[in-house]
């Protein structure tokens, strides 16, 4: 669902889409509805669709959508979460399925992402007793580690450990398992399961036929086909980074497209954590491995203005600081700056490219701190816009009225796809700030209480408050604390 802007602000499966979008438009829904839900119906424009295979399908691409746009109104997958994934490292001794979120780049093989997890770690045991297949956690396991394993005597492993498995054997049982999450030979694993489901039922022993009816259902729910959704497969899209690179550069007035972006965001909500990040797009894609995120220093209070400030002065004096060292033999070159670093970047020598434009979250105000940082850098010619929230407007440096690009452009999407991503960037460092701040103790604020002594009290009394009401002799009674320190820790806590 988008709003008049063309922002996506809520992603929802249904079955039946038309019974499930018509709801939201009956009166007597609209009147029963919460605040929130009422909202959303009054601030839907436009619709998007997307036609999927199965359930599991609609789950990974709702989760995929609302970790990529976050809508507003979506409260579902809005963390870091992502679906798991089974991995095996085959350069280990001994290979064993581990289920993880995060996929690497480190040689390692990767199945899914996989809807159910329950039903995935089921078939991920039942996969290890079939195969004979180790679980436990050692890198190479041995004899010390079978003394205390069961698995080789409930016949749910092949001990590779004590090797009673040569090498070769275990690596092809465990081809054969990866086969098995691949979906090969998915049919008449299911025919096997119900042909001996049914003699056990056949036999009374209905124990065995519930088991494996269990075994058989989560089979079908981890193998069901689906595609793995990323950026330009499987989702028809109408990101098109080529032509919304072009509709860009034509629409600032630009020499080309700017190939190199970067946008700046602050967050602050309150004045203890101040952030900002700063999100690199190349060739109108995300360049997550060039993503900055800083801490305001020098500002005190909520001040955006000089935030931007320094975060610009910090970003654009280390390239020319780190391209400088790079190339000591052009110290003294008369070039312009800025003309200087476009050749470097073209010869290959640059350590770090200038972006073809610099956007700054934020209007008249964010964009003249940022030009004037620029210029005292010595980067005049700099291209630099400002883009305002509320109409989407693109200011100009020296310029008081703005752009207003038409919202069906690829250019304005560009941009607000670029000015999103710093916005979530700046705002995840900001929580994680927080997070790390809640888990702070009142000791740590305390000018008697060294990080050591902070963690023998509370290895002793578990909290602060235990601590509160414990005595001087007490605490005095840790190693390295005096009953005098012991006092000024009670006289502090109060």
């Amino acid at each position: 669902m988008k709003d008049r802007l063309g922002s996506i602000i809520y992603v929802g499966k249904a079955r039946d889409l038309r019974k499930r979008l018509s709801s939201y438009f009956l009166a007597s829904r609209k009147t029963r509805a919460d605040l929130k839900t009422r909202a959303l119906i009054d601030t839907i424009v436009d619709f998007e669709f997307h036609l999927v295979r199965n359930e599991a399908e609609a789950l990974l691409l709702e989760g995929k959508l609302i970790k990529d746009y976050r809508p507003r109104y979506n409260v579902a997958f809005r963390d870091d979460k992502r679906f798991l994934l089974v991995k095996i490292q085959p350069s280990e001794p001994w290979p064993r399925f581990v289920l993880t979120r995060m996929k690497k780049d480190d040689g390692a093989r990767y199945f899914g992402p996989f809807a159910h997890s329950g039903a995935l770690r089921a078939t991920i045991s039942w996969l290890n007793r079939k195969f004979g297949l180790r679980a436990c956690r050692p890198l190479n396991p041995g004899e010390n580690d079978y003394r205390h394993c069961n698995a080789d005597i409930i016949r749910n492993c092949s001990a590779p450990c004590i090797f009673r498995i040569t090498r070769e054997d275990y690596l092809r049982r465990i081809d054969e398992a990866c086969a098995v999450l691949e979906g090969k030979g998915r049919r008449e694993i299911f025919s096997d399961l119900e042909a001996d489901m049914a003699k056990a039922a056949e036999r009374l022993d209905f124990e065995k036929a519930a088991l494996l009816r269990d075994v058989l259902d989560n089979l079908k729910k981890t193998l069901n086909p689906t595609r793995q959704f990323t950026r330009g497969r499987g989702v028809p899209t109408t990101v098109k980074p080529t032509e919304d690179l072009a509709d860009l550069g034509e629409a600032l007035g630009l020499e080309g497209p700017p190939r190199v972006m970067e946008c700046f965001d602050i967050s602050n909500v309150s004045s203890n954590h101040i952030v900002a990040s700063m999100v690199r797009f190349t060739d109108g894609k995300p360049d997550n491995q060039n993503y900055r995120r800083y801490r305001i220093r020098t500002v005190e209070g909520q001040d955006d203005f000089a935030s931007m400030a320094e975060v610009i002065r910090r970003r654009y004096s280390r390239i020319l600081g780190e391209n400088s060292q790079a190339n000591p033999d052009d110290e003294y070159s008369q070039e312009d700056p800025l003309e200087r670093q476009r050749r470097l970047a073209k010869e290959g020598r640059a350590k770090i490219v200038l972006p073809d434009l610099v956007i700054v979250d934020g209007g008249k105000g964010q964009l003249s701190m940022a030009v004037r940082e620029l210029r005292n850098l010595g980067l005049f010619d700099l291209p630099v816009i400002g883009l305002a929230k509320q109409r989407e407007e693109v200011f100009f440096p020296g310029e008081s009225d703005p752009l207003l690009i038409p919202h069906d452009r690829g250019a304005l999407k560009l941009l607000q796809r670029i000015r999103d991503e710093a916005h979530r960037f700046a705002n995840g460092y900001n929580a994680l700030l927080y997070r790390r701040r809640m888990k702070e103790s009142l000791l740590d604020d305390c000018p008697a209480v060294s990080p050591k002594k902070k963690q023998a009290l509370l290895a002793k009394f578990g909290s602060v408050d235990r601590i509160r009401k414990a005595s001087a002799k007490e605490i005095a009674a840790l190693p390295g604390i005096s009953e005098k320190s012991a006092e000024a820790i009670l006289e502090w806590l109060g």
